[in-house]
């Protein structure tokens, strides 16, 4: 990354901000406190922004309105010359707006018919001509399940004596009821009527004060309708919306950089006559700057110079990623981008991820339903359809579905093997059709030199086609391997972690953490190394058998951890502390064994479920097995799933990148000064 300053006239820099637009490759910094500010810095806001927000306010309004999608692609979307905007936006904007001002009444009243056509058309067959009479007041209501009318018919005779009449009736929503009295007492029937917790019904909008046989008939014609007028409505917002919607967002993305070429002038340094802009430029970008800038020729300089990543807090950050690792990059947007220059570890999510998911799942028949997943989101994205995601409400563009695909490919990929490896399709649904198999022999020869022995158990199946390397579900002489296995990550990831803690420090030149990463570095890998001299502790004597190098090397380590935090004790008192949270940071990778054994255990008692019904009562037994087994199985997917999936995202973000101080410092990213328009749209 390089610095770049920017100097031009002010004349010019309109031009000059546009081309850098389509450029696209400047990061700009705002220049603060420069002298060059003091001549123009309280500058009012030009007519033409103005004019150029208030465009860009209606073009979105409209939009919002029509409610229009944006195309997939632009190409062959053309926009008029800038004076013409106005003219074309008012008059695509002017019948939205009065569309949509009466969908919103004709969406109110067919609402309004929902649910008040059959009380009021009650309530006008109960009263008649009656609600129109000067010397009679009618009060209709709607009576809640509880309301006792004895308690009803009590509380208005309290309060009217005889001078009332009550009608009750049943409509389709419930019961209504209507009191006809005086008109001088219509306040003493109200307040009848609240002290049963009954309220006068009062229809909405425009409804409001007509006689009830006047709108029991409107509210019954549009209830007929309302709905056939309010479809014909939406489908003229939808041809509007696609005849004038890329149009639209065409005129849109104009507006938006000629406002942008304002902000930028906000940025910058301005004088009378002179306007000076800073920034960051990618190395490999610097010939399409350079490019942009030299048809302005010496009305233009700029500047470059080096950056200084040990000082500067506003380097912007570009990850650089290959194709497999960039999609990611998503995941890795839960945080902060990493600091400029220093460690960024989305490729060990890249690569860990998706094998710590496969590894928890480990199931032919899961992986294939998350492929048959990522293919269908793969299918939307290529189509350039969105999605939104049931329950959360969230709206997954083509792109992001993109990536999800790739992401949920290897994750898939990786459960499937993982699946070949544990011998589960389903559970344990693989086994009983012969297809996966227990083999003392290769087992044994497999893991034996581990010290574990498999002997063949009753009910074991020892025939099939494809011998399972990876049995799990052998708890009673398998777990411990795979407790081992799964510290195993935690293992290395740890350490290597405060590795990176010394080479950053030493990178940057920060002692502090140079030391603090020595200490923590050293007396992890003691702890590590004292659970395997110490047999997880049942021999603490062998400490200090010193003819076991193993036992050499601890010591060593928990030396350079007395050394480290000498040098870091003002900074880090604490640090005794934090090696034994380190310690528990490499044990927290267990939760791959426990969780993974967990799912093992839940689809295999579903199987098992499945099969026994099978063999207990024939095909009828089977049919009812296989639904009973899918049924339980999604709803143990749906329960877990979740958790799966933000294991090993966990696992890489908490016990691994805490230690490398990723979250300590941060960047901005780097996002450029760009068009948002094509070439074709730009402002003449």
């Amino acid at each position: 990354m390089q610095q770049v300053v920017i100097a031009m006239r002010r004349r010019e820099s309109e031009a000059v901000i546009t081309a850098l637009q389509h450029a696209g490759v400047v990061h700009l910094k705002p220049i603060e406190d420069s002298p060059l500010r003091s001549d123009a810095s309280h500058e009012q806001t030009s007519e033409e922004l103005k004019e150029a927000e208030r465009l860009l306010a209606r073009v979105e309004s409209t939009i919002a309105e029509l409610g229009a999608v944006r195309p997939a692609e632009m190409v062959g979307v053309t926009v008029p010359p800038r004076g013409d905007w106005a003219a074309r936006i008012e008059g695509v904007a002017s019948p939205v707006a009065e569309l949509a001002r009466e969908r919103t009444e004709v969406q109110g009243d067919v609402d309004a018919a929902a649910a008040y056509a059959e009380p009021a058309a009650t309530l006008a067959r109960m009263v008649g001509s009656l609600d129109r009479s000067r010397r009679v007041s009618v009060i209709p209501f709607v009576l809640h399940a509880e309301t006792d009318l004895g308690e009803l018919q009590a509380s208005l005779q309290e309060g009217l004596g005889d001078r009332f009449e009550l009608a009750v009736e049943n409509s389709g929503t419930g019961r209504v009821g209507a009191v006809a009295t005086l008109a001088g007492e219509r306040d003493l029937a109200r307040t009848a009527l609240g002290r049963v917790r009954l309220a006068e019904m009062r229809l909405p909008g425009r409804f409001e004060g007509m006689p009830l046989e006047q709108a029991a008939a409107e509210l019954g014609q549009i209830r007929s309708a309302g709905r056939d007028h309010l479809q014909g409505l939406n489908a003229k917002r939808d041809a509007l919306a696609k005849s004038h919607g890329p149009e639209l967002f065409a005129l849109r993305d104009g507006l938006k950089d000629l406002v942008a070429v304002h902000d930028v002038r906000t940025l910058s340094a301005r004088g009378r006559y002179s306007l000076v802009m800073q920034g960051y430029v990618p190395v490999d970008r610097i010939p399409a700057l350079e490019a942009a800038l030299q048809p302005f020729g010496d009305g233009v300089v700029h500047e470059l110079h080096g950056v200084d990543a040990h000082h500067d807090q506003a380097i912007p950050v570009e990850l650089q990623n290959s194709e497999f690792v960039k999609p990611f990059e998503m995941v890795m947007g839960l945080m902060s981008p990493p600091k400029y220059g220093t460690f960024d570890p989305t490729w060990v999510m890249a690569t860990l991820m998706p094998f710590m998911f496969g590894m928890i799942i480990g199931d032919i028949g899961y992986g294939l339903l998350f492929l048959a997943f990522g293919l269908w989101l793969n299918g939307k994205a290529k189509r350039g359809e969105s999605w939104t995601v049931p329950l959360f409400g969230m709206e997954l563009t083509p792109r992001v579905l993109s990536n999800l695909w790739q992401i949920t490919k290897w994750m898939s990929i990786w459960t499937i093997l993982w699946g070949f490896l544990t011998g589960e399709f389903f559970g344990t649904w693989g086994e009983h059709l012969g297809l996966f198999y227990l083999d003392e022999g290769i087992l044994n020869n497999l893991w034996g030199w581990t010290g574990a022995e498999y002997h063949a158990h009753a009910g074991a199946h020892h025939h099939g086609l494809i011998p399972t390397l990876f049995p799990r579900l052998e708890t009673g002489y398998f777990s411990n391997i795979m407790l081992v296995l799964a510290l195993l990550f935690g293992i290395l990831q740890v350490p290597w972690a405060w590795f990176i803690r010394i080479r950053e420090g030493l990178k940057h030149g920060d002692q502090v953490h140079v030391w603090e990463g020595i200490a923590l570095f050293g007396g992890v890998i003691a702890l590590i190394l004292m659970a395997f001299v110490t047999k997880a502790a049942s021999d603490f004597g062998q400490m200090f058998n010193f003819a076991n190098p193993l036992a050499l090397l601890m010591w060593l380590g928990f030396l350079a951890f007395v050394v480290g935090y000498l040098r870091v004790i003002k900074h880090y008192p604490m640090l005794p502390v934090e090696l034994v949270s380190q310690g528990g940071a490499v044990l927290s990778y267990a939760r791959i064994f426990a969780v993974g054994l967990v799912s093992a255990i839940m689809a295999k008692l579903v199987a098992d479920l499945g099969w026994n019904l099978y063999e207990s009562w024939g095909i009828i037994g089977g049919i009812i097995g296989f639904i009973l087994a899918a049924l339980l199985t999604v709803l143990i997917l749906a329960m877990t799933l979740i958790g799966h999936i933000l294991q090993p995202i966990r696992l890489q973000m908490v016990e691994f990148l805490n230690p490398t101080g990723f979250n300590a410092e941060t960047s901005p990213v780097y996002n450029p000064l760009r068009r948002l328009s094509s070439a074709q749209e730009s402002v003449k």
